[in-house]
């Protein structure tokens, strides 16, 4: 475990947690504790007692980043997790689960159940006290601290939850991608930038909806974007129009976020495709012919494919393929409605 980032007036903090190498399980769950109370603290969120088994075979990697009041800890549990049956303490926070792998099972207030949370989704609610609750293992989540102040009244008594992909929650958790990634740099103004955006999603998660015009969703709204393209680049769909469908914002917002950071949809789905085409390329078996990568990666034929990639990288795709030292390219096999002919 280590921890850094600090800052100087306890607005920020990291903290690093990997139990799951042999032999470090009996001590995880201490270093652990004392890494959350140190770089987090007990004033953001009190960690509850934890059951035997879960102190003597505690097998937790991930990382904690404190911003303000608000806590984002992404989780992977090898081990199940239980807390002790009567955790106790009074807390009033705004807690997620955003689980994607695994389940998250939680304890409910006097005289209301427990509600679990399956792979797939999130939930929100508010918490006026220390509940139990229990994980399974090989769980993958994220859970958010978040101070109550403007999510508590919009919230009250309700619980809500829904589906992992949703607008909100991608957008969210990009966010908090980007959070872990850069808050041990971050100055006294991103803390703040940065808190302001977090609180702004998770209102937008309550209320099943976000200011699309919030100038400081901007950067989320854009890394959500590139998240789902990157997983949709053979896609024939993808497009602006798709991306903005899936994160339900108009083709004019998504395209006013990308300008805010200096960049086009459009050009970045092409570049990314170029990259993947690249990759291909420099494969050392097993490599598509010129009219298959051109299919592949949604270029209207072999010719132009060529050309981007040549007005790209300096070198046509062949001419890249031999100055990495890979074999030859297989021999083009026409596939229907795309061209097999490579210009220079």
């Amino acid at each position: 475990m280590h921890s850094s980032g600090a800052g100087v007036d306890g607005a920020r903090g990291v903290l690093a947690v990997d139990s799951t190498a042999p032999g470090a399980a009996p001590r995880g769950l201490d270093a652990f504790r004392r890494g959350w109370e140190t770089q987090i603290g007990d004033d953001v969120f009190q960690l509850p007692a934890f059951s035997a088994d879960t102190i003597g075979d505690f097998r937790v990697k991930g990382n904690v980043a404190k911003v303000h009041g608000a806590a984002i800890a992404d989780l992977h549990a090898a081990s199940a997790t239980r807390t002790a049956d009567a955790p106790g303490g009074d807390q009033d926070l705004v807690a997620m689960y955003i689980v994607q792998r695994g389940a998250w099972t939680l304890g409910g207030p006097p005289g209301r159940g427990e509600q679990t949370v399956p792979a797939g989704q999130f939930l929100v609610r508010h918490v006026g006290r220390l509940t139990a609750f229990e994980t399974t293992a090989h769980l993958t989540a994220k859970f958010l601290v978040l101070p109550p102040g403007e999510l508590k009244p919009l919230l009250g008594n309700r619980v809500i939850t829904g589906p992992a992909d949703s607008a909100e929650i991608r957008l969210l958790t990009a966010l908090t991608d980007m959070i872990h990634a850069t808050v041990a740099d971050l100055g006294p103004a991103g803390v703040e930038a940065t808190h302001g955006a977090l609180i702004e999603l998770a209102k937008a998660v309550a209320k099943g909806r976000f200011d699309d015009v919030e100038p400081r969703l901007a950067p989320a709204l854009t890394q959500a974007a590139k998240d789902l393209a990157d997983r949709r680049l053979a896609d024939p769909e993808l497009s602006p129009a798709m991306l903005a469908r899936e994160l339900n914002v108009s083709v004019r917002t998504l395209h006013r976020a990308f300008a805010a950071v200096g960049e086009q949809v459009a050009t970045y789905i092409r570049h990314r495709r170029l990259q993947e085409a690249r990759l291909a390329l420099a494969a050392p078996s097993g490599r598509l012919s010129i009219s298959e990568l051109a299919a592949h990666w949604q270029f209207a034929d072999s010719s132009h494919f060529t050309r981007t990639f040549k007005k790209h990288y300096g070198q046509t795709p062949t001419e890249y393929a031999r100055s990495t030292g890979a074999a030859s390219l297989p021999p083009n096999r026409h596939l229907p409605g795309h061209g097999s002919a490579e210009s220079a």
